[in-house]
């Protein structure tokens, strides 16, 4: 006979048995109901779902790794194509500017050599020139470098009178030295006067040497071309103005007796009578001379009449322009005078210092002028 414990035991098992039944017996009817396409393992599914997608992934990214490879090549190699043109063109560039240099130099040289040929040139024939002035000088006439023609000084009247102005100056010079030594060292009377009479000769030769060069060049002798710019600057008529050389002066001699003084004054008044007089008839001849110009025929080449009419103006014109030379004479004569009066006013040691001071005056002008042309220019 089995024991209670043991009776308890067996229902426990058997009823333990009981319920794994019914679990599978439910498993079993579950498993039955469900489609027939499921996959009865959903881990295992999910593992083959994977896998052919991980291949996939790796063959992909093998290939994008293959084509990233050829583009950098492909970009390496393009970046060294455009080195290498960049270098061709530069180097083309640098070939180009060198033929350019090189080109310009030439030329540069060229240049040169033809300035230096041209005042060699220019150095033979002012020489030429010298040694025909000085034939000139003694026979009386000019002749042509040419050689095969003679004619009168009006062929080249300005480079002649240009030639001897400098000439004229440097003898002027001299002279002048020598009065400032005889004044300096108290030189007598008698020497003065001699050397005084010598300096108003020469005067009187550059007066000689204006007029003929007027009649072959009035113009040269007016623009004041033969002087230095600061000279040009205070000229008036082809020279210096009478009146105001007189002012100069009489700051210069003093002490100078009443006398003296009032016929300076007179002189000085009489000039300035001169000098306007002259300059109003300057500007009259200009104002006809430009109204003759002006009222002439505006196309000369047209008919037989206009022509006729325009050769009838210049005619005029030039006949006006011929009176140009008559003012410069008037003006030189002015000037003449006036130095000739003033050694009358003054005594002879006056008239001494007077011709310093006159020449100490065109100095300090010639030498300003060539300060202004020596100046530094930015």
């Amino acid at each position: 006979m089995m024991s209670s414990s043991q009776a308890v035991g067996t229902d426990v098992q058997f009823g333990t048995v009981n319920k794994l039944l019914l679990l599978q017996t439910e498993l079993q009817s579950n498993l039955v109901s469900l489609p027939s396409g499921y996959p009865e393992n959903r881990g295992e599914s999910n593992m083959e779902e994977v896998s052919p997608r991980t291949d996939t992934s790796t063959d992909d990214t093998e290939d994008k790794t293959q084509r990233l490879g050829r583009g950098e090549m492909m970009a390496i190699a393009a970046s060294d194509s455009s080195d290498k043109s960049k270098e061709k063109s530069g180097d083309q560039k640098t070939l180009r500017r060198l033929a350019q240099n090189r080109e310009a130099a030439r030329k540069s040289r060229l240049r040169k050599k033809a300035y230096v040929q041209q005042l060699e040139s220019s150095r033979l024939k002012l020489t030429q020139l010298e040694q025909e002035l000085q034939r000139a000088r003694q026979q009386g006439i000019f002749i042509s470098s040419s050689g095969d023609q003679t004619h009168s000084m009006s062929g080249n009247g300005a480079l002649a009178f240009d030639v001897e102005y400098a000439r004229w100056l440097e003898e002027h010079n001299r002279q002048i030295n020598e009065l400032r030594a005889a004044v300096n060292s108290h030189a007598g009377d008698t020497e003065l006067r001699t050397i005084i009479d010598n300096v108003t000769v020469q005067f009187d030769d550059i007066f000689r040497l204006k007029g003929t060069a007027a009649k072959a060049d009035v113009f040269h002798l007016l623009s004041g071309m033969w002087t230095t710019p600061a000279e040009r600057c205070f000229m008036w008529i082809g020279g210096f103005r009478s009146s105001e050389l007189l002012k100069l002066l009489v700051n210069q001699l003093e002490p100078l007796t009443e006398q003296q003084l009032v016929a300076i004054y007179s002189l000085q008044q009489s000039s300035q009578q001169a000098e306007d007089a002259l300059s109003q008839g300057m500007d009259a001849l200009q104002q006809s001379l430009a109204e003759t110009l002006a009222n002439g025929s505006p196309n000369p080449s047209g008919s037989s009449g206009n022509v006729a009419n325009y050769m009838g103006q210049m005619a005029m014109a030039m006949g006006k322009l011929g009176t140009l030379e008559g003012f410069l004479r008037q003006a030189d004569n002015l000037r003449q005078q006036t130095l000739q009066q003033m050694h009358r006013i003054l005594t002879t040691r006056q008239s001494a210092r007077a011709l310093l001071a006159i020449n100490d005056y065109f100095c300090r002008l010639r030498a300003l002028s060539s300060l202004w042309l020596a100046r530094p220019r930015e």
